[in-house]
């Protein structure tokens, strides 16, 4: 093969990377765009909720403090005024300050020795799950659970009656909803959608549990709830009264439109609002 040609070849072998380096070039330039394109057409993606339970420095599981604690996380499951499980909370299972844990631990020795054990209903709340209230509250067609949680009460009056609020006591950590039960019973099994119940009848009436009797339901709106309220009965009163005791005596205070709501006084987090996740 003469010089000549092979000159030339080698010019054709650049000439030919140059056009393949083109060709692959033009592509990629396509392929981009074509992808810009997609992604541009596609629907603003939503913020995802936080689903990983890291709890903050002064959070602990009650379980860890005080195992013989009886706990029933309402929010947890469809036995609320929701008619559903609420946004963020997946397990039965209580998160609380550490100096709340402490205090009911001293709680629970105190009700153990006059026969009764407390049973939470609910313990730290994160925002997120508030925001679900706030939200359900607005759908003025969702009513399912009226009958059984605020039957005197049109939905619209829960917020400025006190009963419902855009930020709760719960998400700073050392609040909990609770009552008393005698020891060694348990929750009765029920359908949480089931039943006629009525939040302010008597035991039978109401949907079953295993609380001394406080005159209504657990998150009964209603003004038979308020925990001085004068038209209950004697022993309603003295099981109240019981509760409220001692739970002051390790340094809780009862909000008055509520017999089963306490905060802690003192409370370590008392301008904080946390909206770190439950457990699964």
């Amino acid at each position: 093969m003469s010089k000549g040609s092979c000159k030339v070849s080698s010019a054709t072998l650049v000439k030919s990377s140059q056009t393949q380096f083109s060709l692959q070039l033009a592509r990629g330039l396509v392929c981009a765009m074509l992808s810009l394109l997609l992604l541009q057409c596609q629907p603003a993606s939503r913020p995802q909720p936080v689903t990983e339970y890291e709890p903050v420095s002064g959070f602990v599981l009650l379980s860890e403090i005080a195992p013989s604690i009886q706990q029933g996380i309402r929010y947890a499951t469809a036995n609320n005024f929701l008619g559903r499980p609420v946004n963020g909370y997946f397990v039965n299972a209580c998160v609380i300050s550490e100096a709340a844990a402490v205090a009911l631990a001293r709680v629970q020795q105190q009700a153990v020795n006059l026969g009764y054990s407390l049973k939470v209903y609910d313990c730290y709340r994160p925002q997120h799950a508030v925001d679900d209230f706030v939200r359900w509250a607005s759908d003025e067609d969702d009513n399912l659970m009226q009958s059984r949680f605020f039957p005197a009460l049109n939905k619209d009056e829960l917020f400025p009656q006190g009963y419902i609020a855009e930020r709760s006591g719960h998400s700073r950590g050392s609040t909990v909803d609770l009552t008393l039960v005698p020891l060694d019973t348990q929750q009765p099994a029920a359908s949480p959608l089931g039943g006629g119940y009525d939040c302010r009848g008597s035991v039978m009436q109401r949907y079953p549990d295993n609380s001394i009797d406080m005159g209504t339901g657990y998150d009964c709106f209603d003004e038979k709830s308020h925990t001085d309220n004068p038209d209950v009965t004697a022993t309603v009163r003295a099981n109240r009264d019981l509760l409220r005791d001692l739970m002051e005596q390790s340094g809780f205070e009862n909000y008055s439109q509520e017999w089963w709501h306490f905060t802690l006084n003192n409370e370590p987090f008392s301008e904080q609002y946390f909206n770190f996740a439950l457990p699964q």
